[in-house]
């Protein structure tokens, strides 16, 4: 029991922390940044969060039952769909284009979340897999930290648009220039991204 309550105390904090890689917040803030509300900004990193745990637990599913390894080719490539969403992002908001309200709003963060879900450190996660013989503590392993990444993801998101979302109701076109911001920061990051998994891990070469 001791074993089993630490490998869930272990995999919801990896979850949490998982939630603060630099790709995840660049992505999330570029998103959330658009919205006018604290409480809706915090729910695109829990939708986000969502569409990441889903593509967690399919693929780690699929590793445990099939016995599927990632090579590093494949891995890099999965990276490199990160950088190129984050170059997307980035210039849909220096665009300022505009997404419909509804559930086609929720639609973007759960897509970037499926992506990220294939690549990064979540691919380093899906490593320990293998390393767990029973399967149903596996499994667990798998939806706590996908628990954990929601939870993380959310708070991130409500702590960087809390601030944002009050000041910008208090100073004119102050909301333009974090939406500005935040599509210069996700397209530069993106594309050095890019740069590093395509030239120096060696994707490209």
């Amino acid at each position: 029991m001791l074993n089993l309550g630490l490998l869930f105390i272990t995999s919801l904090l990896l979850g949490m922390r998982h939630a603060t890689d630099a790709d995840h917040i660049v992505a999330v803030s570029t998103i959330a940044c658009r919205e006018r509300s604290v409480w809706r900004a915090a729910s695109v990193g829990a939708v986000w969060g969502l569409g990441h745990s889903l593509t967690i637990l399919v693929v780690g599913g699929a590793i445990l039952l099939f016995k599927i390894t990632l090579t590093p080719t494949i891995g890099l490539s999965l990276e490199l769909t990160v950088a190129l969403m984050l170059i997307v992002l980035g210039v849909l908001n220096l665009l300022n284009v505009q997404w419909r309200p509804g559930p086609l709003a929720s639609v973007r963060p759960f897509a970037v979340g499926v992506v990220h879900g294939l690549a990064g450190s979540a691919a380093v996660t899906l490593l320990v897999l293998p390393l767990i013989e029973n399967i149903w503590w596996a499994a667990s392993y798998l939806l706590i930290f996908g628990l954990g990444t929601i939870a993380g993801m959310a708070v991130i998101t409500f702590a960087m648009a809390a601030p944002a979302v009050l000041l910008a109701s208090r100073v004119e076109g102050l909301r333009r220039g974090v939406r500005l911001a935040s599509g210069v920061v996700s397209l530069v990051f993106g594309t050095y991204l890019g740069y590093r998994i395509g030239f120096v891990d060696g994707l490209f070469v």
